[in-house]
């Protein structure tokens, strides 16, 4: 069930999203050489805890972790453990937080010290690939706006999005309806209306699209051929004009 948002709820949201944004902050400092997943993992527990939220992820489904930690060909939900980060890697994080009942939900993908052109230029065409869609993200539109323009964008720079993982509703609930495709045909889907929210977030390959889960933590999602994976995500609100990103 798609779920309208009241004004208080949305302050909540507001409030969950700004905590995630202050997490990326603090992460982003940590991020660098020799650091591991774990202590990027305890680091963000400890501040969104401090903020008097809870992570969203964390027994989500059984999942063992705060924030999702995926390196290189990791797509997503990459559980944090003692890996270090090395030079030249790339590294995807996807943080939630749930304050008074309400989740916010965003991804980056950071570079770990310098990185080759070509990393750096997915991380960007990812980016972008969520503004493309967003620019569709308003009352009257339907979802399928947003993802044909993240689908268009994406291939005109010769890159390919992940079909097996979408972007989704949000709110009381970590996963809501509709779903939010990064890929179809305009003009189809669900019709937005003011008071959704939804979690936009394209998950870009510098390969093929195709993906497979980890045999032995049946979480970690991996790029078929072994190629570079890029992922970016906020919480939005529809309006009657241009969204709003609740986790900016």
């Amino acid at each position: 069930m798609i779920t309208i948002k009241s004004r208080a709820e949305v302050e909540y949201m507001r409030k969950a999203g700004k905590i995630v944004s202050d997490t990326f902050k603090e992460l982003k400092a940590a991020i660098k050489p020799g650091v591991t997943t774990k202590q990027l993992d305890e680091i963000a527990y400890k501040f969104i805890t401090s903020q008097g939220a809870t992570p969203s992820f964390k027994g989500y489904g059984g999942f063992p972790a705060s924030i999702c930690v995926s390196i290189n060909d990791q797509v997503i939900h990459g559980i944090p453990d003692d890996t270090r980060l090395c030079e030249g890697d790339i590294v995807s994080i996807d943080i939630g937080a749930c304050y008074h009942g309400y989740h916010g939900d965003s991804a980056k993908t950071f570079p770990v010290g310098k990185i080759s052109e070509e990393a750096q230029k997915l991380i960007d065409v990812t980016k972008q690939s969520f503004y493309e869609g967003i620019a569709f993200a308003k009352r009257g539109n339907r979802v399928s706006d947003i993802s044909a323009a993240i689908q268009s964008y994406v291939e005109a720079h010769g890159y390919s999005v992940v079909r097996d993982y979408t972007g989704h509703g949000i709110g009381a609930k970590l996963h809501e309806e509709p779903s939010v495709l990064n890929y179809g045909t305009p003009g189809r889907g669900v019709r937005l209306v003011s008071g959704m929210t939804i979690a936009v977030e394209p998950m870009v390959n510098a390969g093929d699209y195709g993906v497979f889960v980890d045999a032995d933590n049946d979480w970690t999602v991996y790029t078929d051929d072994g190629s570079l994976s890029a992922h970016y995500e906020h919480t939005i609100l529809i309006r009657d004009g241009e969204c709003e990103i609740l986790t900016k």
